[in-house]
C-alpha cells in the first residue's frame, strides 16, 4: 500500500481521536490530586477533556492547555449529532449558529482589555491573527454560504479517492474492515448497519426521526492544493472515514448491561453507549458548574429573545435614547451569550508553534502534571518537555491501534517508535500497555 494511501482514510484534518475518552488523571498508579495543569498537544476533539472533569473531586482544581471546544438527552444527542455526522438536521443547525454566535462573542471579548476572559474558553494567549481566524470559522457556522458544496457528494469523493478501484465493491471493503480490523480490537459492539451507513454517507448518529439533509458546517474546512503550480484552496470534509467517530465514547461502559449479547450479538450498539456515555458526562459537568447569572435568573435559564408584552406600546421602545438602547442591547446580548462556567476549570488555547517557546517562560516551568500527545503529533516530542513537566508528571502518547490503514506490522513499528522518543524525552513507560490505545509514561527522576 502506497503512503499516500496509507493515510488517506485517516484525512488530513482530525475531527475526532483515535482511541476512547480517557480520564487523563486516572492513567498513571497514583492520581494526582489538588491543583493539576496538562498539556493537550494535538487533541482534536473534547473527549479527554469532558472525561477528566467528569472524574474530578469537589477539591480538585483543573487548568487545561491545549493546542489549536434544554433537556440533558436532547443536548446529548444534539452533541453526538455535530460531533460525527456529516449531514444534520436543521433545528440542530439552528443549535450550532446559536454556539457559534456564543463562541464568536467569547472570542471578540477577549480583544477587548477591559473584558475578563471566559475561563473555559479562553482564548487570550492566541496570536491576534488565530483570534481572527477563530471569529472568522464561527462567523462561517454562523452565515453559511445559500447554496453550500454538496457535502454528501465531498464525503463520496474521499470514499472514491481512498478505496480506489475497490470502490464498486465499496460495501464488502467497509464489512471487510469492521469484522476483520474493527472488531478484533475490541469494537465488536460496533454496530454493522450502523458502521457501514457512516461509510457510506458520513452519519454515524440518527437518534431521532427526521432528515439528516443539512450540511455540518463545522466539520467542513478548507484544504489547500497545489494545482499545476498554482495553490488552490477547496472547501470540502478532509477527515477520517474509516475508523469512525464510534471510537471515541462508544466502545467502553461501565455499565456492563449495555454489554449484554443475545444470539451471540449485542443487543446495543455503539450508538447507545455513546449516548450513555455522553450524558453522564454532561450531568457531571451540569452538577460541577452553570451560566453566569444563573443565580439571578434561575438555574434552568437559557438564552431567550426578547417580545413587547402584550398591550405595551412598540413606540415607547424607538424613543428611546439611542445610547440607553444600545446599552439594553449590549447587556441582552450578554446574556445571551453566557458560556457554561466550570468550579475550578479552566480551558487555555496556545499556538500550533508555540510548543518549543513553553521551555523558556518562567510560568511554565515544571508545571504540567499531565502531557497528552496525539499520534499526530508525535514528532514534536523531545528532550525540552522535561522543562515544562513537574515532577512525576505522566506522559500520554495516543497509538496506532484504530488507524485501520497500517498493518500490524506498522502499528507495531509506531508503538517502538514512541516509545523511543518518549526516553530521549526523558519518560520511562509505567507498566505493560500492549493492546491499548494510549501508552502511558512518567518523567524518569534523575
Amino acid at each position: 500500500m502506497s503512503t499516500g494511501r496509507t493515510v488517506e482514510g485517516a484525512g488530513c484534518i482530525t475531527w475526532w481521536g483515535f482511541g476512547p475518552a480517557r480520564d487523563l488523571l486516572n492513567a498513571g498508579t497514583l492520581r494526582p490530586a489538588g491543583e493539576v495543569n496538562v498539556l493537550l498537544l494535538g487533541a482534536a476533539d473534547p473527549k479527554h477533556i469532558l472525561k477528566t472533569i467528569a472524574g474530578l473531586k469537589e477539591t480538585d482544581t483543573l487548568h487545561v492547555v491545549s493546542f489549536f471546544f434544554s433537556c440533558m438527552l436532547k443536548k446529548t444527542e444534539v452533541f453526538l449529532e455535530l460531533f460525527g455526522n456529516s449531514e444534520i438536521r436543521c433545528q440542530t443547525e439552528e443549535t450550532l449558529k446559536h454556539v457559534a454566535a456564543q463562541l464568536s462573542l467569547a472570542v471578540t471579548d477577549t480583544l477587548d482589555a477591559h473584558t475578563q476572559e471566559h475561563p473555559c474558553f479562553n482564548t487570550s494567549l492566541l496570536k491576534f491573527k488565530e483570534r481572527d481566524e477563530l471569529a472568522r470559522l464561527f462567523k462561517q457556522w454562523q452565515h453559511p454560504p445559500s447554496s453550500p458544496a454538496s457535502v454528501f457528494k465531498a464525503w463520496d469523493a474521499r470514499v472514491r479517492q481512498h478505496l480506489g478501484t475497490r470502490y464498486d465493491s465499496r460495501k464488502g471493503c467497509f464489512d471487510w474492515d469492521l469484522t476483520m480490523k474493527l472488531h478484533p480490537k475490541g469494537c465488536e459492539v460496533i454496530n454493522r448497519q450502523q458502521y457501514i451507513k457512516w461509510r457510506e454517507r458520513g452519519v454515524a448518529f440518527e437518534m431521532r426521526e427526521g432528515l439528516y439533509q443539512t450540511t455540518n458546517q463545522s466539520l467542513i474546512s478548507t484544504r489547500v492544493f497545489n494545482h499545476r503550480g498554482d495553490r488552490m484552496a477547496v472547501r470540502g470534509y478532509w477527515g477520517d472515514v474509516v475508523s469512525s467517530p464510534y471510537l471515541s465514547f462508544g466502545i467502553e461502559t461501565e455499565n456492563k448491561d449495555l454489554l449484554k449479547t443475545q444470539n451471540k450479538h449485542y443487543v446495543k450498539t455503539a450508538q447507545d453507549i455513546s449516548i450513555v456515555n455522553v450524558q453522564m458526562l454532561f450531568e457531571s459537568l451540569s452538577a460541577r458548574g452553570g451560566h453566569r447569572g444563573d443565580s439571578q435568573n434561575g438555574s434552568n435559564s437559557h438564552a431567550t429573545e426578547t417580545q413587547p408584552q402584550p398591550g405595551a406600546s412598540t413606540n415607547d421602545e424607538t424613543e428611546q435614547h439611542p445610547q440607553n438602547q444600545n446599552s439594553a442591547e449590549n447587556q441582552t446580548t450578554k446574556k445571551e451569550t453566557q458560556l457554561m462556567s466550570l468550579g475550578g476549570v479552566s480551558v487555555s488555547f496556545l499556538s500550533p508553534d508555540s510548543l518549543s517557546k513553553l521551555p523558556v517562560k518562567s510560568r511554565y516551568s515544571h508545571l504540567f502534571n499531565v502531557i497528552y500527545c496525539s499520534a499526530s503529533m508525535v514528532h514534536q516530542l523531545d528532550s525540552s518537555l522535561k522543562g515544562i513537566a513537574a515532577p512525576d508528571a505522566l506522559l500520554i502518547v495516543e497509538l496506532a491501534k484504530y488507524l485501520l490503514d497500517l498493518s500490524k506490522e506498522q502499528e507495531a513499528a509506531f508503538a517502538v517508535k514512541v516509545e523511543q522518543i518518549a526516553k530521549e524525552a526523558g519518560f520511562i513507560p509505567i507498566c505493560n500497555q500492549s493492546g491499548d490505545a494510549y501508552a502511558v509514561f512518567t518523567l524518569q527522576k534523575s
